[in-house]
């Protein structure tokens, strides 16, 4: 069965009329809009890097705060939101800046749990790059926790998984965590 019928569906089964005109082209657009919202299951996180690694002879802290995060949570499908933060050390190869904010899309457009994708974030680029290091910290906003159950509008779940030198050095890891933070006034 297509998306939209199911959609068309439940439409009826909430006890809306899908016929009527505000919900008549609803089912397709909500089909549409899944399809941008988990394409993530058709991306190969490979083909987003492509070549975009290059050979640099460096081995200094590389950070890329506040890349903006979108996701459904496979619980409720409802969506959660926020910022993720990504700090590796190389080992003699870096990623193209932008290829860190796809590599977060790719992954978040799919049903998630914030505490798998922050790890499969962090596992990739220590795997893929050889990383001596890699740490990943999200801070995202619940609207399975927002909306209904606990209905907590100002709550913020964070989350973080360190790898190598970022979980076996507290020095690596706290000048991580101080680079990220805010300043106040940002």
């Amino acid at each position: 069965m297509e998306t939209s019928e199911l959609i068309h569906q439940l439409l009826i089964n909430v006890g809306e009329d899908p016929n009527r005109e505000g919900l008549r082209k609803t089912p397709e657009r909500v089909a549409k809009s899944y399809d941008f919202l988990l394409s993530g299951y058709r991306i190969n996180p490979d083909d987003v890097v492509g070549d975009a690694i290059f050979h640099e002879e460096c081995n200094h802290m590389i950070i890329v705060k506040d890349i903006e995060v979108y996701s459904l949570c496979e619980h409720h499908m409802l969506p959660f939101y926020g910022r993720c933060h990504i700090g590796y050390i190389p080992r003699g190869q870096v990623f193209g800046v932008s290829k860190l904010a796809r590599l977060v899309d790719c992954f978040a457009r799919r049903l998630q749990i914030q505490e798998r994708l922050t790890q499969q974030i962090a596992s990739y680029i220590k795997q893929k790059v050889d990383a001596e290091g890699v740490g990943v910290v999200m801070e995202c906003h619940h609207l399975c926790m927002m909306m209904r159950g606990v209905e907590k509008q100002n709550s913020c779940m964070v989350t973080s998984a360190m790898l190598g030198s970022f979980l076996r050095s507290a020095a690596t890891r706290n000048e991580f965590l101080r680079l990220i933070q805010r300043s106040n006034n940002s």
